[in-house]
């Protein structure tokens, strides 16, 4: 009987190894935005990077990757040369460079910008199962999923300062309510005054009547501290009477991960509860 088992034991062990192995995960992968890449580096498959593009600069080691070109024009010579078997692009990447590399025999698969955070965890764990990794991807989505609840649960007993997030400023375009921004804002326990809708363009007048408790500005394509000073004029908003425009790294709101989503939810927390602060720390 012993023998019988030992052997079964070895069958199946045997089965499940080469299970295993007909499984085809990437092994030369490019990435073609800032935010693959650092997912990338999340679910441990950094050696498996053999591009990216100019913009992939987090993790620092990400900089020293092959460069294929930017998010928007990638060089299309230079990837072939790198002979991936699958390059991830975004929706910021050229459609027609896309179809040339599908062309060619390249596989390749896109990473739309999410509109709400929990489609960015979608997206994470179906990365996680193209690159056998769906354990590892699951892991990170819960525990940051408990510490988005740990949010909640400390912001929900105060009242939601009222919210504007600037991301451009000719026309000024502020986060509509409708956007991954206005998720930023909500499960940091703000309330987003931006427009409704998806889209954010937006007169002062408007803003002014809002009245804003907090103003942020984000630092994609505008001079922040000229925004602020712009701002300031209007001197009845209660954001501009209290001191309470903020200039803010874009690349956190606009390329987050799910770790980076966390770590910016935190950073949004000590600007909206001041007295939470020190308490954040712990989170």
């Amino acid at each position: 009987m012993i023998r019988i088992g030992v052997r079964i034991f070895f069958i199946l062990l045997v089965g499940n190894y080469l299970a295993s192995a007909q499984e085809n995960y990437p092994e030369r992968i490019i990435s073609l935005g800032p935010s693959v890449t650092e997912m990338l580096y999340l679910l441990g498959v950094e050696d498996r990077i053999v591009g990216v593009t100019t913009y992939c600069e987090r993790p620092a080691s990400a900089k020293k990757k092959e460069k294929v070109g930017t998010t928007m024009e990638i060089n299309l010579e230079k990837i072939v040369s790198l002979n991936p078997d699958l390059v991830i692009s975004t929706s910021l990447t050229n459609p027609q460079a896309e179809e040339k590399l599908k062309k060619l025999g390249i596989r390749v698969i896109k990473m739309r910008s999410p509109e709400h955070y929990y489609q960015l965890f979608d997206q994470f764990l179906e990365l996680g199962r193209i690159l056998g990794k769906e354990e590892r991807a699951k892991v990170i989505i819960e525990e940051c999923k408990r510490k988005i609840k740990d949010i909640k649960e400390k912001t929900k007993l105060f009242h939601p300062p009222r919210v504007v997030i600037q991301v451009g400023a000719r026309p000024l375009w502020l986060a509509p309510k409708n956007s991954f921004i206005n998720d930023f804002i909500e499960l940091a326990g703000g309330k987003n005054v931006g427009p409704d809708g998806r889209i954010g363009i937006c007169s002062r007048e408007e803003v002014f009547h809002q009245d804003p408790e907090v103003i942020i500005i984000t630092t994609m394509g505008i001079k922040g501290e000229e925004e602020k000073k712009v701002w300031e004029k209007y001197k009845t908003i209660s954001a501009v009477k209290t001191h309470r425009i903020y200039i803010f790294d874009s690349y956190k709101l606009c390329s987050p991960t799910p770790v980076s989503l966390v770590e910016t939810l935190k950073e949004l927390v000590k600007i909206f509860y001041p007295d939470l602060k020190d308490e954040s720390k712990n989170w």
